[in-house]
Protein backbone atom coordinates (compact mmCIF):
# COMPACT_ATOMS: atom_id res chain seq x y z
CA UNK A 1 0.00 0.00 0.00
CA UNK A 2 1.48 3.39 -0.93
CA UNK A 3 1.13 6.77 0.78
CA UNK A 4 -1.86 7.71 -1.36
CA UNK A 5 -4.03 4.95 0.10
CA UNK A 6 -5.11 7.22 2.97
CA UNK A 7 -4.96 10.54 1.09
CA UNK A 8 -7.49 13.14 2.10
CA UNK A 9 -8.31 16.11 -0.11
CA UNK A 10 -10.10 19.31 0.79
CA UNK A 11 -11.75 21.57 -1.76
CA UNK A 12 -12.60 25.07 -0.51
CA UNK A 13 -14.30 27.61 -2.77
CA UNK A 14 -14.05 31.32 -1.95
CA UNK A 15 -16.13 34.15 -3.44
CA UNK A 16 -13.82 37.17 -3.45
CA UNK A 17 -15.28 40.61 -2.87
CA UNK A 18 -15.52 43.00 -5.80
CA UNK A 19 -12.17 44.69 -6.43
CA UNK A 20 -10.25 42.40 -4.06
CA UNK A 21 -9.11 39.64 -6.44
CA UNK A 22 -5.58 40.99 -6.80
CA UNK A 23 -5.19 41.13 -3.03
CA UNK A 24 -6.44 37.54 -2.78
CA UNK A 25 -3.96 36.46 -5.47
CA UNK A 26 -1.14 37.98 -3.43
CA UNK A 27 -2.43 36.04 -0.41
CA UNK A 28 -2.36 32.85 -2.51
CA UNK A 29 1.41 33.24 -2.80
CA UNK A 30 1.70 33.34 1.00
CA UNK A 31 -0.50 30.24 1.31
CA UNK A 32 1.83 28.43 -1.10
CA UNK A 33 4.98 29.48 0.75
CA UNK A 34 3.60 28.23 4.07
CA UNK A 35 2.29 24.99 2.55
CA UNK A 36 5.59 24.25 0.80
CA UNK A 37 7.08 23.41 4.23
CA UNK A 38 4.56 20.61 4.89
CA UNK A 39 5.89 17.08 4.41
CA UNK A 40 2.40 15.54 4.32
CA UNK A 41 1.13 17.63 1.38
CA UNK A 42 0.78 15.76 -1.93
CA UNK A 43 -0.32 18.77 -4.01
CA UNK A 44 -1.54 22.30 -3.48
CA UNK A 45 -2.69 24.83 -6.06
CA UNK A 46 -5.23 27.55 -6.77
CA UNK A 47 -7.43 28.23 -9.76
CA UNK A 48 -9.74 31.15 -10.48
CA UNK A 49 -13.04 31.52 -12.36
CA UNK A 50 -14.24 35.12 -12.29
CA UNK A 51 -14.31 36.07 -8.61
CA UNK A 52 -14.42 32.44 -7.39
CA UNK A 53 -11.14 30.99 -6.11
CA UNK A 54 -10.70 27.24 -5.71
CA UNK A 55 -7.89 25.57 -3.80
CA UNK A 56 -7.03 22.00 -4.87
CA UNK A 57 -5.07 20.20 -2.18
CA UNK A 58 -4.42 16.74 -0.72
CA UNK A 59 -2.64 15.38 2.32
CA UNK A 60 -1.42 12.13 3.87
CA UNK A 61 -4.44 11.34 5.99
CA UNK A 62 -6.55 13.37 8.37
CA UNK A 63 -3.53 14.32 10.47
CA UNK A 64 -1.86 15.91 7.44
CA UNK A 65 -4.94 17.96 6.63
CA UNK A 66 -5.37 19.15 10.21
CA UNK A 67 -1.68 20.12 10.43
CA UNK A 68 -2.08 22.12 7.22
CA UNK A 69 -5.09 24.03 8.54
CA UNK A 70 -3.14 24.94 11.64
CA UNK A 71 -0.16 26.04 9.53
CA UNK A 72 -2.20 28.35 7.28
CA UNK A 73 -4.73 29.51 9.88
CA UNK A 74 -3.60 33.14 9.78
CA UNK A 75 -3.79 33.17 5.97
CA UNK A 76 -7.32 31.75 6.09
CA UNK A 77 -8.40 34.42 8.57
CA UNK A 78 -6.93 37.14 6.36
CA UNK A 79 -8.57 35.68 3.26
CA UNK A 80 -11.97 35.67 4.91
CA UNK A 81 -11.75 39.44 5.41
CA UNK A 82 -11.97 39.86 1.61
CA UNK A 83 -13.89 36.72 0.64
CA UNK A 84 -16.61 34.35 1.70
CA UNK A 85 -16.15 30.61 2.00
CA UNK A 86 -19.05 29.36 -0.14
CA UNK A 87 -18.39 25.62 -0.29
CA UNK A 88 -16.05 23.05 1.25
CA UNK A 89 -15.74 19.41 0.24
CA UNK A 90 -13.56 16.81 1.96
CA UNK A 91 -12.77 13.53 0.14
CA UNK A 92 -11.06 10.43 1.47
CA UNK A 93 -11.30 6.97 3.01
CA UNK A 94 -14.09 6.57 5.58
CA UNK A 95 -11.67 5.96 8.45
CA UNK A 96 -9.86 9.24 7.70
CA UNK A 97 -13.12 11.16 7.15
CA UNK A 98 -14.32 9.98 10.59
CA UNK A 99 -11.30 11.72 12.15
CA UNK A 100 -12.26 15.01 10.46
CA UNK A 101 -16.00 15.29 11.09
CA UNK A 102 -15.71 16.91 14.51
CA UNK A 103 -12.64 19.14 13.93
CA UNK A 104 -14.07 20.49 10.64
CA UNK A 105 -17.72 20.75 11.73
CA UNK A 106 -17.51 24.55 12.01
CA UNK A 107 -16.70 24.77 8.27
CA UNK A 108 -19.82 22.77 7.38
CA UNK A 109 -18.12 20.66 4.70
CA UNK A 110 -19.69 18.00 2.52
CA UNK A 111 -17.83 14.77 3.32
CA UNK A 112 -17.30 12.34 0.44
CA UNK A 113 -16.20 8.84 1.46
CA UNK A 114 -14.05 6.97 -1.04
CA UNK A 115 -15.74 3.91 -2.52
CA UNK A 116 -13.39 2.58 -5.18
CA UNK A 117 -10.50 3.62 -7.39
CA UNK A 118 -7.08 2.76 -8.72
CA UNK A 119 -3.62 4.02 -7.86
CA UNK A 120 -0.87 3.95 -10.44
Amino acid sequence: MNDLSNAVSIHPYFRVQEGKLQAFKELMDRFVVRTSTEETCFYYDFSVCGNIVFCREAYAGAAGLLAHLENVGACIEEGLTISELIRVEVHGPSEEIAKLREPLAELGPDFYEQVTGAQF
